[in-house]
Formats: structure tokens, C-alpha cells, sequence
């Protein structure tokens, strides 16, 4: 089972699972144009453990607890819509009323996991997709996945610092914008 596809797969699955973090970040690097290096190597880290994470939880809900996690995975849309649709609530609602000056730029370290929670619940159901992979293989895919994951967020957040200064106080708008259409669209391909 160990061979080439198998890496090309779990890259490609993590380019897929990453869309959603690609876009969170975009939104924070436009919230936050002057963010430090360490600041998106932290972001980009979040994002990247909750990818790895829960495709694994996944894998072992499957292995253990399947019948408990079949009901959860209706509920995946709903959390995703909820969490993003609040947090995005927030941005526009901050950058509506002006408050989104130097001092209140940053995403806090409490909504940066509930962004990485709300980007990647969907990638429990990948624990499905790696029922067949033994625990090794199931944590190299989600290594692979992380890995993927960072690099997109990375990328994400440059692009979003770069336009986040060209525009200034409409960044927290825009960001808000894009969270809440993210939570909608994983709503709506949850539900259909």
C-alpha cells in the first residue's frame, strides 16, 4: 500500500481539506497586514494540527465509536456555519463600526481555534475515506495533509497582508465577509 498514489493522494487530499483554512487565513492576513513571521507560522500551525487531527480522530472513531460519530457528522455543517458565521459576524460587525484600528487587528489565540476547528470538522469524515490504512499510513496521511495545509495557510497570509494594506479599514469587512461565506458554503455542500 506504501507507494507514490498513496503520497500524491494524501497531498492532494490536504490541497482540498486546506481550501477552507487557504481562505480563513486570507481573511486574517487581511485583517492583520503588519502580522510577524512568527504570528503566521502560528496561524498557519493551527490550522495545520487541526487538519492532522481530525482526519486521525476520524480514523479511530471509525476503528472504535462509529455508531456515536454517524450522528455527528450531520451536525458538521451546523458547528461550521455557526462558528465561521460568528467569528465573520464579528469582523464585519468590528469593521462597520471603525473598531478595527492597530490596537484591534489581531485574531485572538480563543478565535484562532475556533477557526481551525470550524475550517477543519469536515476533514473528520476523511477518517471514512482512510478506514483501509493501518495506523502508520493513516498518521503519515495526516502528516501529509498538515504539512500541505501549512504551506497553503502560509500562502494565504502573505496574499492576505499584501492587499490587507492596500485596504486599510475595509479589511476587517472583507474578512468578515469571506468567514461568513466559507461557513455558508460548508453548510450547503454538508446539507446536499
Amino acid at each position: 500500500m506504501w507507494s507514490i498514489v498513496f503520497f500524491v493522494n494524501s497531498c492532494l487530499l490536504g490541497v482540498g481539506l486546506a481550501m477552507d483554512a487557504f481562505s480563513v487565513s486570507l481573511a486574517n492576513g487581511l485583517n492583520e497586514p503588519r502580522m510577524s513571521l512568527r504570528r503566521m507560522c502560528l496561524i498557519a500551525g493551527v490550522f495545520a494540527f487541526f487538519q492532522f487531527a481530525m482526519p486521525m480522530i476520524g480514523w479511530v472513531c471509525v476503528h472504535t465509536i462509529v455508531n456515536y460519530f454517524t450522528f455527528f457528522e450531520k451536525l458538521i455543517p451546523w458547528i461550521a456555519l455557526l462558528l465561521l458565521g460568528f467569528i465573520g459576524g464579528k469582523m464585519l460587525k468590528d469593521g462597520l463600526s471603525g473598531e478595527t484600528e492597530e490596537v484591534k487587528s489581531g485574531v485572538g489565540f480563543k478565535i484562532l481555534l475556533i477557526q481551525g476547528v470550524a475550517t477543519s470538522i469536515d476533514a473528520l469524515s476523511v477518517g471514512f475515506t482512510i478506514t483501509d490504512y493501518g495506523f502508520l499510513m493513516a498518521l503519515v496521511c495526516a502528516l501529509l495533509i498538515a504539512v500541505v495545509t501549512f504551506a497553503i495557510c502560509m500562502a494565504g497570509l502573505v496574499i492576505g497582508k499584501k492587499f490587507g494594506t492596500k485596504l486599510a479599514g475595509k479589511a476587517s469587512i472583507l474578512g468578515g465577509i469571506i468567514l461568513i461565506g466559507i461557513g455558508i458554503e460548508i453548510f450547503i455542500t454538508g446539507i446536499i
